[in-house]
Formats: C-alpha cells, sequence, structure tokens
C-alpha cells in the first residue's frame, strides 16, 4: 500500500481516480471516483460519481471526454450517498444509464459488463451494506472494492450490512487474489492496495480479534451498547463512537448475543 499522499490520477493503464472533495473520519481522503475506459476506446465508465459537487463533477467529466471519450454507462458500489449524490447530475450530462445502489436493473454475481472493448466483471461483496459489489476489471487484475475494502483501517457494518456476509465477502476476494485473478484493489476511500492477500488477511483477523474481544466482555459483565464500545474500544472520539456502535451491534447479531 503506498505511503504517498493519496490523490487523483491514472492508477493503471485503464483506470483513474478523481478524488472528491469530501474528506472525513470515514472517507478518509475523500470518495475516490473511478474512470475505466480501455486504451483507444471511446467508450468510459464511471464507477460511484461521489458528492454533488460542481467542482468534482467537472473534473470527472474532463477525465471521461479526453480524446473523444464519452461516459457510456455509471456504475455504482452501493447506495451510499457518499458514492451517489453526484448521479443525477452526471447522468444529466452525460446520457448514460445508471446501475446499481438500487437504479436499474441489479447486478448479478459474476456478470460481465462490456465497456467499449474493456470487459468488467461484478462481484457481489454484501456486508457493509446488502447492495455492495465490487468490480474486476481483469484486464490489469484490478478489482474496486467500494466500501468493502478501504485503503485504510476497517469498513463499518451498519444498517441493512451483515458481518456474516462480510466475512464470506472477504474470503472470496482473498480466493480471488489466490487465483491470481486480482493483484491490485482500487477502494473507495484511501490509497490503492498493492498487496491484498496480507492487506485481506489483516482484514479478517482484526474482525476475528473483535469477536473474542466482545465475546470476553459480554462475559466480564458489559452492559449494552455503550457500555460494550467502552468496554472494547476504551476512549473514543465522539465522531467515531457512533461507527463503534454500528460495529458492535453487526458483531452481536453475528454471535447470536443479545446483552441486557
Amino acid at each position: 500500500m503506498t505511503t504517498d499522499p493519496w490523490t487523483s490520477g491514472p492508477l493503471t493503464e485503464r483506470a483513474t481516480c478523481l478524488l472528491a472533495p469530501n474528506p472525513g473520519v470515514m472517507t478518509l481522503e475523500g470518495t475516490n471516483t473511478w474512470v475505466l475506459r480501455e486504451p483507444g476506446s471511446t467508450d468510459v465508465a464511471v464507477v460511484d460519481p461521489g458528492p454533488d459537487d460542481d467542482g468534482h463533477l467537472a473534473a470527472v467529466l474532463e477525465a471521461a471526454t479526453a480524446e473523444g471519450g464519452r461516459v457510456t454507462q455509471v456504475l455504482l458500489t452501493h447506495h451510499h450517498r457518499d458514492h451517489t449524490a453526484g448521479v443525477a447530475r452526471l447522468v444529466e450530462a452525460s446520457g448514460a444509464p445508471v446501475r446499481g445502489g438500487g437504479h436499474g436493473d441489479a447486478f448479478r454475481d459474476g456478470e460481465r459488463i462490456a465497456v467499449g472493448g474493456l470487459a468488467v466483471e461484478v462481484v457481489a461483496t454484501p456486508g457493509h451494506t446488502s447492495d455492495s459489489v465490487s468490480f474486476l476489471v481483469a484486464a490489469d487484475r484490478l478489482l474496486l472494492t467500494g466500501d468493502t475494502v478501504l485503503g485504510r483501517g476497517t469498513t463499518v457494518i451498519a444498517g441493512d450490512g451483515d458481518l456474516g456476509d462480510y466475512l464470506r465477502s472477504l474470503s472470496a476476494l482473498r480466493a480471488l487474489v489466490g487465483d491470481g485473478a486480482v493483484e491490485r484493489l482500487a477502494p473507495g476511500h484511501g490509497p490503492a492496495v498493492d498487496d491484498p492477500d496480507e492487506f485481506l488477511t489483516g482484514l479478517q483477523e482484526h474482525r476475528t480479534s473483535r469477536l473474542e474481544e466482545i465475546r470476553a466482555a459480554v462475559q466480564a459483565g458489559a452492559v449494552g451498547i455503550e457500555g460494550l464500545v467502552d468496554a472494547v474500544y476504551g476512549p473514543i472520539a465522539a465522531d467515531r463512537r457512533w461507527a463503534a456502535a454500528h460495529s458492535v451491534r453487526a458483531q452481536l447479531d453475528y454471535l447470536g448475543i443479545h446483552p441486557g
């Protein structure tokens, strides 16, 4: 994983990142909007348009339309607004159809999407949300992971997400890496991941460790979500506490524990 500051720019021959200006605790440097294009083709797919921001929309359109390009598809990894708020304006500006995140027909696991001469494969990766998908650019052995895998830290399991699904998704991604189909991860937030097997293994180990901590805290008498947050996470900033509470709820649901 790169230690350089994460900014906009090409990552591979076919994938360029446009970093949105919405940095934050949960969005890291901001939302990564990905522009996909086969060299020599005019057809472009935009993945996760990001926030509804004039400057960001202009940058995405400039990148997509360079050298005669045109946006022919808008693809969403999931429905959260930091990835989708800019969809309506991008669609209006480009006329391109949109899929994912509750728009258009639902993606099918293993579905292949043609973007000019570029093949993009859908990999179902539920967990962060029920509709989370990743996109495999096989020609670059690159996987766009949305919020399933971030460039740093761990994602929150919240709302309609499910920890069991998330753990299965991590295993599926490790299998793709093990098969040689994926050599690099392009997340929805934060820098690209150049050591995907080590990184994914670390995420699995972290989740397993947290589950053990939750079990131990319950057995030690911690009461309620807030009590478990205190016991497991210790002192934590207010802007991170809500995420910890969501994670605790997901862990308790996974374990089938219902504390007082």
